[in-house]
């Protein structure tokens, strides 16, 4: 059963997003987007990822908390920098940061967790997966924004994913 259905919650998203996009529920949309649904996972379960195993469920509750409050202090700053432009532009500016992380879904959580703060880029993960660029919408301290950052959000997902 799991050959036929690898996604059964992928399959029902599909076949509802395709009804959707289509805004039609006619049976021959409704028989494309079952065809789409049913085979979609089965051609691309290869490509998935294995899952990930969480070590440390409440190290994660804790990021999911600092990284919405980082969102929230963060969301004043880029307005607060916004509206005193005029008198101090800010310093933007491309920033290296040296990875410890190599866990793939850990890297992804990592890209997320960047892009969701307000005046950071994830831009470029190294081949080797040794360092990150980002982009950083006011950067005062490089060094300290370096080591926030590690302690911040690298440190914890080492914890929840790699150790």
């Amino acid at each position: 059963m799991k050959k036929l259905f690898p996604a059964p919650l992928l399959s029902a998203a599909l076949i509802v997003m395709w009804l959707v996009l289509n805004r039609s529920l006619s049976a021959g949309q409704i028989i494309l987007a079952v065809v789409f649904g049913l085979l979609m996972p089965i051609l691309f379960e290869p490509l998935r990822p294995g899952r990930p195993r969480i070590r440390h469920p409440l190290v994660l509750a804790r990021l999911i908390m600092n990284v919405g409050y980082d969102v929230l202090l963060s969301n004043i700053e880029v307005i607060r920098g916004v509206l005193r432009s005029e008198q101090r532009p800010p310093n933007s500016c491309f920033v290296v940061i040296p990875l410890d992380l190599r866990d793939t879904a850990s890297l992804a959580a990592l890209s997320t967790i960047t892009t969701v703060v307000p005046g950071t880029v994830w831009c470029e993960l190294a081949r080797d997966g040794s360092s990150v660029m980002l982009h950083v919408w006011d950067l005062i301290d490089e060094e300290a924004f370096i080591a926030h950052f590690k302690e911040r959000y690298e440190a914890p997902l080492l914890k929840i994913f790699e150790s």
